[in-house]
């Protein structure tokens, strides 16, 4: 039987559109003042969790050759999203400097407003950046400089994908590794590592590290522009709640990577090489809500397989041919905050999946402590630039 294409009716298409619902409620919190926050909390990590255990698994899988044009009910969202974000953004700052808010209350707010850029905007920009037409990519840079992250674009693109599963990436988690230090690592590594890999892709281009292509000047101005216009509106005070927000969204961004490959290493082969990227390298779930509210995000698997596969028409696949979760992205996260309980939940899960996919490897102290080789590119290592 062939795949459908996704429906065009409202009510397959809204639910997707479901991250709209938290800036009515951002704004009532920043009106009402107070503990008024914590409701973007729990609509955002409460509400969406307790409709998976109504909803349930989505097994459905859209025919993968629908053409992009054909989904833009679906998509349209990722590109209204980074003006509102915008508006949101530096409104709010803007409000709250003529409020009579405390500053407490003001930093509650912006707890919120980096769960709002964490879960929403990063996420729609990670969706973004994998478009090819410019447009989308400028947006995409214009959500990730409003966190001050710029740099994420050239680590996940031309560093994450290629080396998912490898020592080369910085996004991938060890066995046993917690994530405040898999955080710590991923903080120091990862802008090096992305501007080297802009580097090399220049180089190979036979252009200098310093060409006006480097995208690191248009991250630099972006950011840039974002800190003095956040100075303008609200001074030294508005700088500050814009960096806070900013690092909230970082922490959502960076657990969301840590629970995505947790010790799902690709197999060594040999002389520096190693296996293609599988299905089995990705935690997924096939939970409904929380695949509504991240746009498919936690179908993961098939995005390393097809990275430019639009987000309506990505595979969701069973424990026979990549990992499960159990829960949703949300409690996954919020599990790998406490790291005992993480290890208890994942551990034998890991263990596992290296007995059904690895039964050849006996021993994977080599793996787990990081010393297999690093990747080989035409004949020569890859220096590895992250911590």
């Amino acid at each position: 039987m062939s795949k459908e294409s996704p429906s065009h009716s409202l009510l397959s298409i809204l639910p997707f559109w479901s991250s709209l619902l938290l800036l009515p409620v951002m704004f009532y919190a920043a009106v009402t003042g107070g503990w008024s926050f914590l409701w973007v909390i729990i609509l955002c990590w409460g509400l969406f969790s307790v409709l998976d255990v109504v909803l349930g698994i989505n097994p459905v899988n859209h025919n993968p050759n629908t053409e992009e044009k054909d989904l833009i009910g679906y998509t349209l969202v990722t590109l209204i999203w980074p003006p509102l974000h915008f508006i949101t953004l530096f409104g709010l700052l803007w409000y709250v400097g003529q409020s009579s808010h405390t500053f407490a209350e003001k930093v509650g707010l912006f707890y919120a407003v980096g769960i709002l850029g964490g879960v929403i905007g990063i996420n729609y920009s990670h969706e973004l950046m994998h478009r090819s037409d410019r447009l989308r990519r400028h947006l995409a840079d214009g959500l990730l400089a409003m966190v001050l992250y710029s740099h994420f674009r050239s680590e996940h693109l031309l560093v994450h994908h290629k080396y998912v599963g490898t020592p080369r990436d910085g996004a991938t988690a060890r066995y046993g590794e917690s994530y405040y230090a898999f955080f710590t690592r991923a903080l120091a590594g990862g802008l090096p590592s992305a501007f080297h890999a802009e580097c090399q892709k220049l180089k190979k281009s036979k252009r200098a590290w310093y060409h006006i292509k480097n995208p690191f000047y248009k991250y630099l101005i972006l950011q840039t522009m974002c800190l003095a216009l956040a100075y303008m509106i609200g001074g030294a005070v508005g700088v500050a709640l814009f960096v806070w927000q900013a690092f909230i969204a970082i922490n959502i961004l960076e657990i969301t990577n840590y629970i995505e490959h947790y010790a799902l290493t690709r197999k060594y082969l040999g002389n520096g090489r190693y296996e293609p990227v599988k299905p089995h390298h990705s935690w997924n779930t096939g939970l409904t809500a929380t695949n509504w509210f991240f746009i498919n995000l936690q179908r993961h698997s098939d995005h390393h397989v097809k990275p430019n596969r639009p987000y309506p028409l990505l595979q969701t696949y069973d424990d026979t041919d990549a990992p499960q979760f159990k829960y949703g992205y949300i409690i996954m996260g919020l599990s790998a905050l406490i790291p005992p309980l993480w290890r208890h939940m994942i551990d034998p899960k890991v263990l596992v999946w290296r007995e059904r996919f690895y039964p050849e490897i006996e021993d994977w102290s080599d793996y787990d402590n990081d010393v297999i080789p690093l990747p080989v590119r035409e004949g020569k290592p890859i220096q590895m630039t992250s911590a």
